[in-house]
């Protein structure tokens, strides 16, 4: 089978639906099918990693962010002719996998209406949520939003104008739709997104994961108890509102910050304020990461309303590492090994913090569902979608 897979971003850009979209690519491949990720051209200092890469069609594009790492092509009539471009001489074509919510879901699916292909739609981002997070008015945003999708995919127009209206608008294109989460799958089905959303988990490597659970958990009746806090530094990740409440609590602990953004200063001198030791770590490669998860005493996720899945507390659970989460769907999602903060307010977290803290001495944390080991296994995740792209492609011959 020859899948395409259409993204608003280079798959060696940064951004979890691009590690996604690479792991799912190396996994297909290794069950012998054929995979080209169709995406805009990179521009910035990072853009000539795999540039030789056969599986990447790179289109023409214009960089849109200062740092030059993310782009974007224009969903034009020159473009198409490029994506047909890009396409020419490759096998024929099985099944188109959008995996964008911009430019690259309007060039899949318009490349797919003209060779009359089926398409799979997987739903990575709370459009919604995620634009409100960054655009000083949201609300004309995801109105221009709405028209300029319905312009590019000439679509009628919807009863509504928001992030949802606009998901069921890229939908109604889709042979089957997925989302990485079961609360996501619900919420877009109860939002008429589509009738039916499979859940498909986005997976951790296998080999990874093997490498990771080889390597020792802690101790925490030897040091004090390790934090770990992973993810972007950006106000929907909530950041400082944990190192505010890791301030309030008191806790005696060490806490590893890893990643970077916008607001490490601000959350670094935040932190000044904290009796618990606080490391700010950066970025680091996805394997120390791991590690550093396995052998934390517990994962904290702070954010609310915004993960369609929430990668970290997955791998944590998948390593054996309780999380400390504050949004109620994921809570549900993971089920056990998990404490839950009531809600997002400062003292309800540095209350969850001090009994985790209490819990972790005592050796009495909550132990994650090991069954969620085996389910995050990518493999078993690529076995999952191949049922999904058969089952899109009896459909679409039926329509």
């Amino acid at each position: 089978m020859h899948v395409v897979m259409f993204g608003d971003q280079h798959a060696e850009t940064l951004g979890g639906a691009q590690v996604s979209m690479r792991l799912q690519r190396r996994f297909l491949e290794k069950a012998g099918h054929t995979v080209t990720i169709v995406a805009p051209r990179r521009h910035g200092p990072r853009s000539g990693l795999r540039a030789d890469d056969p599986g990447y069609a790179d289109l023409p594009s214009i960089p849109v962010t200062l740092d030059r790492e993310y782009a974007m092509t224009w969903p034009n009539a020159r473009a198409d002719r490029a994506v047909d471009a890009v396409m020419a001489g490759r096998p024929p074509v099985d099944i188109v996998h959008v995996q964008g919510d911009f430019w690259g879901a309007f060039l899949g699916i318009r490349f797919a209406r003209r060779h009359g292909l089926p398409v799979v739609f997987t739903f990575h981002n709370r459009v919604d949520v995620g634009i409100r997070a960054v655009a000083p008015f949201p609300g004309l945003v995801l109105r221009v939003l709405n028209r300029w999708g319905r312009r590019a995919l000439s679509e009628p127009a919807d009863t509504g104008a928001d992030g949802w209206a606009y998901l069921r608008m890229l939908a109604s294109s889709a042979d089957a739709v997925t989302a990485p989460s079961a609360h996501f799958a619900r919420r877009l089905e109860a939002h008429r997104v589509a009738p039916h959303v499979d859940v498909v988990w986005n997976g951790i490597d296998d080999d990874e994961l093997a490498l990771a659970l080889s390597s020792p958990r802690g101790h925490a009746e030897s040091r004090p108890p390790r934090l770990v806090w992973v993810g972007r530094m950006s106000p929907e990740k909530r950041l400082i509102p944990f190192l505010e409440a890791v301030v309030a609590s008191g806790i005696e602990a060490d806490i590893e910050v890893i990643g970077n953004g916008a607001q490490r200063a601000a959350a670094q001198r935040v932190a000044e304020r904290a009796r618990a030791s606080v490391f700010f770590l950066g970025s680091l490669p996805y394997r120390e990461t791991l590690r550093r998860i396995r052998s934390a005493d517990a994962l904290v996720q702070t954010s609310i309303g915004f993960e369609t899945q929430g990668m970290t507390i997955f791998e944590a659970a998948t390593l054996g590492t309780p999380s400390i989460v504050c949004d109620p769907d994921l809570v549900a999602e993971l089920g056990s090994g998990v404490w839950a903060v009531p809600d997002g307010a400062t003292e309800s977290l540095a209350d969850v913090l001090r009994t985790a803290v209490a819990d972790i001495r005592s050796g009495a944390a909550p132990v994650p569902d090991p069954s969620i080991a085996e389910r995050f296994r990518q493999s078993s995740r690529t076995a999952a979608m191949l049922e999904v792209y058969e089952a899109a492609k009896v459909r679409h011959a039926e329509r």
